[in-house]
C-alpha cells in the first residue's frame, strides 16, 4: 500500500491496541508512533495486521526487533528507512530454445559418364536458384560448405587429388568439362562457401564433363568423400565435413548404382555412422533414371539408389529427365527446412 496509508494504519493499530494503564506504556506507544517514519515496523506491528503485504513472503518476518520493554530496536542492517516488501524476483522462464541448425554440408555426387552432358548443364543452370533459396529459407543458417565429386577417380583434378575417388574437384578436364581452373575457395580449402560467387565458382566444378568411367560409383565416391580419411589434415577435403551440420547428400545419375561395393542397407549405415549415429540429421536428394518416367528418358532405372534414399526420414527424388531440376530443388527446400528445424546437435 502506499507509504502514507501504512502509517496511518500503524498508528491506528497502535493507538487501539494499548491504552494509559499507568504502567506508561500509552506514552511509550505515542513515542514509537511519533518516529515511525524512521523506525523500521516493529514484529507485534508486522503480526497484528490481517492484511499481509505479499503472498510471496511469511507474515513473520520482520525488519527489527523487540526489547524487554515492548519497545522495538532498529535493525543494525537497516539504511535507515522502512522496509517494503516487493515479493519474489519474477522467474525469467525457460532459457530460449536453442536455434536451428547453424550449418549445412552439401555435397554434389555428379557422374561424368559420356551420357550426361545434357544433365549437367541442366544442373548447373537449376544451382543458384536452389542455394539461393536455401540461403532464404534457413534463415539460422549462418554457414555453408558446398562441395563436388564424381562418381570414379576424376582424371584432371587438382594435384594431388587428381584420381582421387571421393576427392573434391576444384579443375576440370576432358569432354563437355569446363576444362577449367575452379578456385581458389575463400575458404582457402577445396570447398566453397557462401562468401564465393557460387553460380561462378559451382558452374565451374559441377561441370565435370563426360569422358568418366562408365562403371559408375556415386555412393562409394560419397562415402569416401564424407568420410575420416580424406578428412585429414593436408588431405583433399579437410575441414569440409562438419559434426554440427546437417548433411545434405545430392546424387545426380542417369545409370543404376551397380558399381559400388554393398547394398544399400550397408551404404545407409555407414553414412548414419559417419554423421553420429544420428540419422535425421541427413537429407538425401536423388536426381535419378525414375520408374515411371514422367518425360522421355533413356536412363537406366536406379532401384538401389531408391532404396537407399528411402531408408532416410528426409529425403525426395526426382527424375534425371526433367527438361528443368528447378522445381526439384525448389520443393527440396521444405524437406531441407523441415530437417533443420529438427536437427539434434551431436553429442
Amino acid at each position: 500500500m502506499p507509504r502514507a496509508a501504512t502509517l496511518v494504519t500503524l498508528a491506528s493499530l497502535a493507538l487501539s491496541a494499548c491504552s494509559d494503564d499507568g504502567s506508561g506504556r500509552a506514552s511509550a506507544t505515542a513515542a514509537i508512533v511519533s518516529s515511525v517514519g524512521t523506525l523500521p515496523p516493529t514484529t507485534e506491528d508486522a503480526t497484528s495486521s490481517s492484511t499481509p503485504t505479499s503472498t510471496g513472503e511469511s507474515t513473520g518476518t520482520t525488519a527489527g526487533t523487540t526489547g524487554d520493554d515492548g519497545s522495538s530496536a532498529p535493525d543494525p542492517t537497516s539504511a535507515g528507512g522502512p522496509k517494503f516488501d516487493i515479493g519474489e524476483t519474477p522467474d525469467a522462464g525457460p532459457p530460449p530454445e536453442p536455434k536451428a541448425c547453424l550449418k549445412v554440408d552439401l555435397l554434389f555426387v555428379v557422374d561424368n559418364s559420356a551420357s550426361m552432358k545434357d544433365e549437367q548443364d541442366n544442373l548447373v543452370a537449376s544451382f543458384p536458384g536452389f542455394v539461393q533459396e536455401i540461403q532464404q529459407q534457413l534463415e539460422d543458417a549462418e554457414s555453408l560448405h558446398i562441395g563436388v565429386v564424381s562418381t570414379d577417380k576424376y582424371e584432371g583434378n587438382e594435384n594431388p587429388c587428381d584420381g582421387v575417388l571421393g576427392g573434391l574437384i576444384t579443375q576440370t578436364d576432358g569432354s563437355n568439362s569446363s576444362n577449367a581452373y575452379c578456385g581458389p575457395y575463400v575458404s582457402g580449402k577445396r570447398y566453397m562457401t557462401e562468401q564465393d560467387d557460387l553460380a561462378t565458382r559451382f558452374a565451374c566444378a559441377a561441370q565435370v564433363g563426360t569422358s568418366g568411367d562408365s562403371n559408375e560409383k556415386p555412393l562409394q565416391a560419397a562415402l569416401r568423400a564424407l568420410g575420416p580419411e580424406l578428412a585429414q589434415p593436408g588431405q583433399c577435403n579437410e575441414g569440409f565435413v562438419r559434426d554440427d551440420a546437417l548433411l545434405v547428400l545430392v546424387i545426380i545419375t542417369d545409370e543404376e548404382e551397380d558399381g559400388s561395393s554393398g547394398d544399400p542397407p550397408d551404404w545407409f549405415g555407414e553414412l548414419v555412422a559417419l554423421k553420429g549415429g544420428i540419422e535425421t540429421n541427413i537429407v538425401t536428394l536423388a536426381l535419378i533414371g525414375p520408374e515411371n518416367p514422367e518425360c522421355d528418358s533413356a536412363a537406366e532405372v536406379a532401384y538401389r539408389i531408391v532404396d537407399f534414399a528411402e531408408m532416410f526420414t528426409y529425403g525426395s527424388i526426382g527424375q534425371i529427365c526433367a527438361a528443368s531440376f528447378q522445381p526439384f530443388f525448389h520443393d527440396a527446400i521444405a524437406v531441407i527446412d523441415q530437417a533443420c528445424e529438427n536437427f539434434v546437435p551431436p553429442g
